[in-house]
């Protein structure tokens, strides 16, 4: 069986992802919610013209260096001044209040000289200074936030500005994810000859939970059939939108995990990857459920979840893919065969700017180089190698909180 390009395979699992389905939560739940329609502003930002400093609300006109004006009273946030200015007078303004009528400037007190009702300023000013506009920051009817707005403090900030208190957000999926092998055990238990901790539950929820309404960690199954049927048949029946399951699905005659699904109704989009660490991912559906059978190796399983699920997830949400970067290398990588590597790298920013350094440990298994890293290299198939300063393509690690 040929390998499928990776390009191809993600283009296939991206063709799977059903279109957004928006749901409305109230904007103090909506911290790190995708925006599933554009956020239109209902009033001007601000209201009306307001002062940008304490100080006195002038006609510029009227203002020469050390010419006395009268104070006719008082602007404050909340009690605005009743009344109009007019020629020769002056009203007390402090920050955020409404500009009188007649008013075009504010000049601030720090330039002020006041003696009981009488004020004098030291400079002239120019209409419209330490003046916030009506509508300056938004104007009613205005698009604040577009669609696919990853929502965060600045944004929600702006959102509850424009008095929006509930927000139509991208509904997000349920995530199951499910370890198989004999040989694993949890973290905490005494390790027996030929086990290993389990690690892959550990690492991928994290991983794809900013990402999900929840990420459930179904346990180990162990490698016979008719614990697998067991645990993979009550899986698909949870109502997870998307299932991930570890380890059995490469070529072992232990590795049952794509025939038990077959059989349990799932229908197998690709399987072989042409990339490596990762080469046997597994991508499939039954109805809804997307499913997605990972390698069993810990550094395979993260990389491929990185490659193909993260961005499933942001096509889920109605968010950009992620860009990766053009850097220099910082060393030197070695010829590629014809499977394309996610190589580990570390990106580090020298007083010649930001460069890239590889990672030359490649085993899958490896997971202490893969905790070093903070970007993969993206070396093409067949690649000659690369020499210090060589432009490659880098996926930042950190696409997840982005």
């Amino acid at each position: 069986m040929s390998l499928l390009p990776v390009d191809e395979a993600l283009a296939r699992i991206l063709a799977r992802v059903p279109p957004v389905i928006s749901e409305t939560v109230p904007l103090e739940q909506a911290d790190g919610r995708v925006l599933a329609e554009p956020l239109k502003a209902q009033h001007n930002q601000p209201p009306f013209d307001a002062s940008a400093m304490d100080g006195y609300a002038v006609r510029a006109a009227d203002v020469e260096a050390g010419q006395p004006l009268s104070v006719i009273g008082t602007s404050q946030a909340g009690a605005g001044f009743d009344g109009t200015i007019s020629q020769g007078e002056v009203v007390r303004i402090f920050t955020g209040a409404p500009l009188p009528g007649g008013a075009d400037a504010v000049i601030m007190q720090e330039e002020a000289d006041r003696k009981d009702d009488k004020v004098s300023f030291r400079s002239t000013v120019a209409a419209g200074r330490s003046v916030r506009p009506r509508g300056n920051d938004f104007a009613a009817g205005s698009e604040i936030l577009p669609q696919g707005t990853r929502l965060g403090p600045f944004s929600l900030a702006l959102a509850a500005a424009a008095n929006a208190p509930m927000l139509e957000v991208a509904r997000r999926p349920r995530i199951g994810v499910l370890a198989t092998g004999d040989e694993l055990i949890l973290p905490g238990q005494t390790l027996a000859p030929g086990q290993i901790v389990a690690s892959n539950s550990y690492g991928l929820a994290p991983l794809l939970s900013s990402f999900a309404e929840s990420t459930e960690d179904l346990g180990i199954v162990r490698d016979n059939r008719q614990s697998a049927v067991l645990a993979l048949s009550e899986a698909l029946d949870s109502g997870f939108d998307i299932l991930i399951t570890t380890g059995g699905a490469s070529v072992g005659e232990h590795d049952i995990v794509q025939d038990v699904l077959q059989d349990l109704g799932v229908e197998i989009d690709f399987w072989r990857v042409n990339m490596r660490p990762g080469k046997p991912l597994m991508f499939g559906h039954r109805g809804k459920t997307l499913v997605f059978g990972l390698p069993g190796n810990p550094v395979s399983a993260m990389v491929t979840a990185t490659v193909f699920i993260l961005p499933a997830l942001r096509r889920w949400l109605g968010l950009a893919e992620a860009q990766p970067l053009r850097l220099p290398l910082a060393g030197t990588t070695t010829p590629n065969g014809s499977r394309r590597h996610f190589l580990r790298g570390r990106i580090v920013t020298t007083e010649n700017g930001t460069v890239v350094l590889p990672i030359p440990q490649t085993d899958s298994a490896h997971l202490s180089s893969l905790a070093s890293a903070d970007a993969l290299i993206i070396q093409p198939e067949d690649d000659p190698g690369g020499a210090e300063g060589d432009l490659v393509w880098v996926l930042p690690l950190d696409q997840a909180f982005q």
